[in-house]
Parts: structure tokens; sequence; C-alpha cells
């Protein structure tokens, strides 16, 4: 009896907690930081900055346009490019990212980072994804960069697929981990490193145990979709992402993850826009244009775990804090709707459509309003 007691008291509080959160209809919390997104260029970017910037207030971007964003002069005019399409949301800070290449100049970095010209490196092994065939093939080519990164405390991004052609797509993750992850942190014990768009268990587990100075971004996307969505009863070219969506025990694990309130996970959507033309091809394009909607399906994620009280630090928090950056000050609030939320379909650009991501769920919750 007296051991049965306190575990009844726990497990009545526990269903008082999940009840409140039932009620929760409003909530309000530090304006987000996306960081990890692809703002593309030209006619692209003039058509989906807005979607990021309306609900955000910095975002890390990513740097594999074709040619890449190599050199601080690469960067502070492609910032300045972005710019130019925000008078309407003056708050939003594009935090700008190098692509790390075996002919990168540590010395360039340094300064770079600095000056505050840039906030990160990214790390594509060569071939990995979209506009990564200037990658890095030799790490050891790239180890005094790392080194100098290390010794200021810049992050390294990475993008965390081997791409050796006799490894399964699915299992691409799991092996980079071993291959090279594991050794790039033991050869620079003091770099920060970002598991980027983390997709499995393994990934999650190893960041978990990894210490302080590693941390993996989650997306919206790789929270609701498995392969089956890719792949079960046709092709559906617009769950197509790299990484590639896993199995469902790996879903559920990134769920629990970025639901947990542990510091190592936070938002990095990864929004990819493509041209419809471009995803519904022979060889159609990775990537998931997520950034006019995350924040309704993350609500959603969070609402069916009883976590709506970890939101915030998911999204506003944790990132914030492993760059660097002190919190936002301004306000988002979020309010869920008595019925479901309507987006459209697609965002219009000069050159076709671009198709925004169905999670495969009703939503109820949406931005309404910033402080």
């Amino acid at each position: 009896m007296q051991g049965g007691a306190p575990e009844t008291r726990d497990t009545d509080l526990m269903e008082q907690i999940m009840t409140a959160a039932d009620t929760i209809t409003s909530l309000t919390i530090r304006r987000p930081d996306d960081l990890h997104l692809h703002l593309r260029d030209g006619a692209m970017l003039a058509a989906v900055v807005a979607d990021t910037a309306r609900h955000f207030g910095r975002a890390i971007v990513m740097p594999n346009l074709v040619p890449p964003v190599v050199t601080a002069a690469d960067a502070c005019a492609y910032r300045d490019r972005i710019l130019d399409h925000l008078s309407d949301h003056k708050h939003f800070q594009p935090l700008m990212t190098l692509y790390l290449t075996e002919t990168t100049d540590a010395s360039d970095v340094v300064a770079a980072a600095e000056a505050g010209i840039i906030h990160a490196v990214k790390l594509y092994p060569a071939g990995a994804t979209t506009n990564s065939a200037s990658g890095v093939r030799d790490f050891d080519k790239v180890r005094s960069v790392l080194e100098a990164m290390a010794a200021i405390g810049l992050p390294l991004c990475v993008h965390g697929e081997v791409t050796d052609p006799s490894v399964d797509i699915f299992d691409r993750e799991a092996v980079f981990i071993d291959r090279v992850l594991t050794p790039l942190r033991a050869a620079v014990p003091g770099l920060k490193v970002i598991l980027e768009h983390v997709t499995t268990a393994d990934g999650v587990d190893f960041v978990r145990d990894a210490g302080g100075n590693m941390a993996a971004t989650i997306t919206t996307h790789h929270l609701f979709i498995n392969r089956n969505h890719i792949l079960a009863g046709g092709i559906r070219p617009h769950y197509y992402c790299l990484p590639v969506a896993k199995r469902e025990r790996h879903r559920l694990a990134l769920v629990a993850a970025a639901t947990s309130g542990a510091p190592q996970f936070f938002l990095g959507t990864d929004s990819a826009p493509h041209l419809d033309t471009d995803k519904q091809s022979a060889c159609g394009c990775a990537g998931i244009y997520t950034a006019p909607n995350t924040l309704s399906c993350l609500a959603h994620v969070f609402e069916a775990e009883s976590a709506l009280h970890l939101l915030e630090g998911f999204t506003s928090v944790h990132g914030a804090a492993f760059y660097g950056l002190p919190p936002a000050q301004d306000r988002i609030t979020l309010v869920k709707r008595d019925a479901p939320v309507t987006f459209p379909a697609s965002r219009t650009t000069a050159h076709g459509e671009v198709t925004i991501f169905d999670c495969g769920e009703e939503l109820y919750w949406e931005v309404e309003a910033s402080l």
C-alpha cells in the first residue's frame, strides 16, 4: 500500500497536466528561428522568402547555390539579395553560411565569422544532395579549416550521409555516423557540430549521447512522413527529400526527440522549394517546401504528444543557445481554430508552381499575430 500511493498520485498529476494541455487554444512563444533553410535565388527567392519571414525571426541560410556561396563576398551579396525582398518583414535576419570545399581558406572563414558575416559553415559530402557537386571528398584537406572553426566556436553544419554507391540509401545516415562523423569529432574534439535533418534513431541516439558540442536539427516533414508515404501505392514525388524518410520507428524516434525538451534538438525545417516540373520528372529533385505551414504542423505534433509547453524550446530557444545567439524578444501567437485551417496547395513563382507540404493531417493551429 505504502509503495503504491506515490505512484497513484504521480499518475493523477500527469492526467491533470495532459487534460490541461488538451484545453489550450492559444499559445504565445518567442518568435522562432529556422536553423536550416533553403531560399534559392532569383525568381524562386522572390517567391518564397516571405513565407519564412512572416513567422520566423532568423534563419540559417544554406549556401548550395550555383555557383555556391564560398567566400565572405559571396555571402554578403547573397544576404543583400535576400534583404531586397523583405521590405514588409524588416525584422527578419538571414544568418549566412559558407559552403565548405577542399580549397576553402581557414583565414577567410575566421575573418568572415569575426566580422559577423557568417554564422556557420556547411559540409556537404560531394554528391550528397541538391547542388553538392563542389562538396568534400577528402576530409584531410579541410582539417585546418575545422580546427580554426573549433578555436573560435564557429559551428559546422553537416549533411550526414555517405555517398558511396554501394551503401543503401536508407542506411547512408547511419554509415556516415560510423565512417565520418565519429572520426571527425575525435580528430577535432572542440568543434561544434550540427547533424542536420537527422532522420534515424541511430542519429538521435548518437546526438543525445555525444555531449555539449553536438546537436541536431529536425525537420517538419520528417516528423510526419516515413518511406511508405513516398513509395506505397504509387510514387509521390512531393514527399521525396534527402535524407530520404526512413521506417516508421525512425519517425517515432524523431518525434520523441523533438518533443522531449532535450536542448540538443531544435528546428531546422530544411524547407527546400523546387518547381513542380522539376519534382514531377523522370529524375525528380529532392526537397519539400514546408515554410508556409511549418508552425501549424509543429503545434499539431506537440499537442498530440501533450508537449505544447515544450514547443518554444524546440523552435526558439535551444538552437539560439547552441549558436550563441540571444533569444528573440518579440513573440508570435498560435491559435487553435474550431475548424481545420486551409493552406494553399502551392506557391506561384515567375517560372511555375511550387507545391506546399501536405502533412496528411487536418491542422487546427495557425499563427495569428506578432507582439
